[in-house]
């Protein structure tokens, strides 16, 4: 076991998930649910079964699914439905509050109730242990890391006019986004239960002779098909209602080709967070797995809002809040590295 290690390549994912959505802004002439679905495609479909091909010996793939139990498979597909729900509010979240503030108010709720309902729905005593105690102390962190964001928001929304809001979210709403956001983080966490349920289809994968670098790339692809099911049928029904799925085959060519490049980008830059993700679980010590999730969702925050400041996402909003946010971010990371303790 590695742990430093194990939190570098989290690291890795995480500057993926922050990054994901930047090429959006390069997507020009289609409606939301175009191109989300078209990053969709390649984030949930296409890239977790390039990866399996190079990465999983050949042919093992289907005889580890045959192997695993049906319930391992129907758990995680349907917890990956669940967080489906959540990939798709908080596609929203990021549409109506930005980059900075929609990432830290989704991804701290998902925080808490991925890394804490686990290990309790499991019986685990978190304080029974040291690392049950590391867990706490290092979530504790990242909820405060996510608080002073949060405050560093409010600051950013009072000091802004509405002009400047939409100037740098063209489609800023609050109150909408607020709510949203925490649906987002709630079911997102549907994620973190889907790991949990599938590691009997981890467990198959090592044993048939996947490095166990990769072993939860299985239980992954298993997640996302759930995932892109709720988010087909959502993006579908806004196709159909706002007659967007004309946004396909209707735009010049070279606007079309150029979406479908910068979709595809965004699909691979989010599938990148979920891959490095398993590999960096994959190097902590048993107990301390539960604490990976904490320290993906501390690192996606404090990567997102460095990229709101790139953006001039908090733009005029002030010193001070801008102090305020680069301590929370200094809070997030410093949570990361409980792991290590």
């Amino acid at each position: 076991m590695n742990p430093l290690f194990g939190v570098a390549l989290i690291a890795i994912g995480s500057l993926g998930a922050a990054s994901f959505y930047v090429p959006f802004k390069r997507v020009k002439e289609w409606a939301w649910e175009s191109y989300w679905l078209s990053h969709g495609v390649v984030a949930w479909l296409i890239m977790p079964w390039i990866f399996a091909l190079f990465l999983i010996p050949g042919g093992e793939i289907m005889n580890i699914f045959s192997d695993a139990p049906s319930s391992a498979k129907w758990w995680a597909i349907i917890f990956g439905a669940m967080w489906g729900v959540g990939g798709l509010t908080f596609g929203l979240s990021l549409r109506f509050l930005g980059i900075a503030l929609g990432q830290s108010v989704a991804l701290g709720f998902a925080t808490a109730f991925g890394t804490l309902i686990p290990p309790m729905v499991a019986g685990v005593n978190l304080l029974a242990t040291q690392a049950g105690i590391l867990t706490l102390i290092g979530v504790s962190l990242t909820i405060a890391g996510i608080v002073i964001v949060g405050y560093a928001g409010a600051l950013k929304n009072q000091n802004l006019s509405e002009e400047e809001k939409r100037k740098a979210v063209k489609d800023f709403a609050l109150k909408k986004g607020i709510l949203i956001a925490i649906l987002a983080g709630v079911m997102s966490a549907g994620m973190a239960y889907g790991y949990q349920a599938a590691s009997p289809i981890e467990e198959i994968a090592i044993a048939r002779g996947v490095n166990p670098l990769f072993a939860s790339n299985p239980s992954l692809m298993l997640i996302l098909i759930g995932g892109f099911a709720t988010n087909f049928i959502y993006c579908g029904y806004l196709n159909i209602k706002n007659k967007s799925y004309r946004d396909y085959y209707t735009s010049p060519r070279p606007v079309l080709l150029g979406n479908f490049f910068f979709c595809a980008l965004a699909g691979t830059l989010w599938f990148m967070q979920f891959h490095f993700y398993g590999m960096g679980r994959s190097l902590l010590p048993a107990e301390m797995v539960i604490f990976a999730w904490s320290i993906l969702m501390a690192l996606n925050i404090a990567f997102s809002n460095i990229w709101g400041l790139v953006l001039n996402e908090w733009k005029g909003t002030g010193q001070k809040t801008i102090i305020i946010l680069i301590v929370g971010i200094a809070v997030l990371i410093l949570s990361t590295f409980i792991v290590n303790v």
